[in-house]
């Protein structure tokens, strides 16, 4: 009998489920001892969190890591008999931070790059571009299931297959949000093949703000004439709205712009799309002209803005 049809709930878990075994196995963590030392996984993921924190209350361990303070307590215990820990002075003498020992340090460190070294020999084989290909995908799983404890984010210019994943992202984006059809989809591809076979350096760019590897951005700056350049293609990803990163597109195209020497930017965009509006009035942008059209599969009310440099 063929298997039921998994909801995408269903198959997410079996798929995390089995690549947590698999990577458990792969890196040893089902050994007793960590990376063949005297600790278990549980004590080296305690010795971590002194080490980064340090100096940290155990409570505060506890808390970050879900443990019965009971437990942790016979954890402390063991690092401090081991000689690697040892129970500081704090503001409140019944509280008494940990820290890390000359021996706990050293202990550390040599669990920290034999722990490094392992997962570069698992990842070494793949080659620079799978490589950074797991990389950028572990990074999205990570900003799924663990949103708060995301890293900066910074903008640079676009790089190789940047262009295939703008278009895919967008089009999915829209397409999700407003119901925009393949059309849109095709004007996306358009514009970035365009870019790429007509790219002039100094007189355009494509920024990508990235975060762990995963695209969450983009904005692109091209000429139009002489005097004028055209911004195009303006995106957030849902997950990095309200963190700037829009704003920061949006003025590095101004910033760029008055370096090469044009007079104004031009941009075309949507009514429905009152966040990129509201960025591009900030800016000083102001609308000049609006239709309506259906290119998209529906009909949409389409706005021409300009901002005079």
């Amino acid at each position: 009998m063929a298997s039921p049809e998994l909801s995408p709930i269903d198959e997410a878990v079996v798929r995390l489920r089995a690549f947590n075994r698999g990577f458990s196995q792969i890196m040893g963590l089902l050994e007793p001892r960590y990376m063949g030392s005297e600790m278990s996984l549980v004590e080296a993921r305690v010795l971590y969190e002194i080490a980064q924190r340090q100096p940290v209350l155990a409570r505060d361990i506890a808390a970050t890591l879900r443990l019965d303070p009971g437990y942790l307590s016979r954890i402390v215990r063991r690092m401090i008999d081991r000689g690697h820990v040892e129970r500081g002075r704090g503001d409140d003498a019944r509280q008494r931070p940990l820290v890390l020992t000359e021996a706990g340090q050293a202990a550390f460190t040599a669990l920290d790059r034999e722990t490094a070294a392992r997962a570069a020999r698992l990842i070494r084989p793949l080659g620079d571009d799978r490589a950074r290909e797991l990389g950028a995908r572990l990074g999205e799983a990570g900003a799924l299931l663990f949103p708060g404890g995301a890293g900066e984010w910074r903008l640079r210019p676009f790089e190789v297959g940047d262009m295939g994943l703008v278009t895919a992202r967008q089009a999915m984006f829209y397409h999700r949000a407003y119901g925009w059809d393949r059309g849109m989809e095709a004007l996306i591809g358009e514009i970035t093949a365009a870019f790429l076979r007509d790219f002039r350096p100094g007189r355009e760019q494509c920024w990508i703000a990235e975060r762990d590897g995963r695209m969450l951005g983009s904005v692109f700056l091209v000429e139009e004439d002489a005097a004028t350049a055209r911004l195009r293609l303006l995106y957030v990803e849902e997950e990095a709205r309200g963190t700037g990163i829009g704003r920061a597109l949006v003025r590095r195209c101004s910033d760029f712009a008055r370096e090469a020497g044009y007079r104004r930017i031009v941009l075309w965009t949507h009514a429905v799309l009152e966040s990129a509006r509201r960025l591009y009035a900030s800016e000083g942008y102001r609308m000049v002209s609006e239709h309506e059209h259906d290119d998209f599969g529906k009909p949409e009310r389409s706005e021409n803005w300009v901002l005079e440099l």
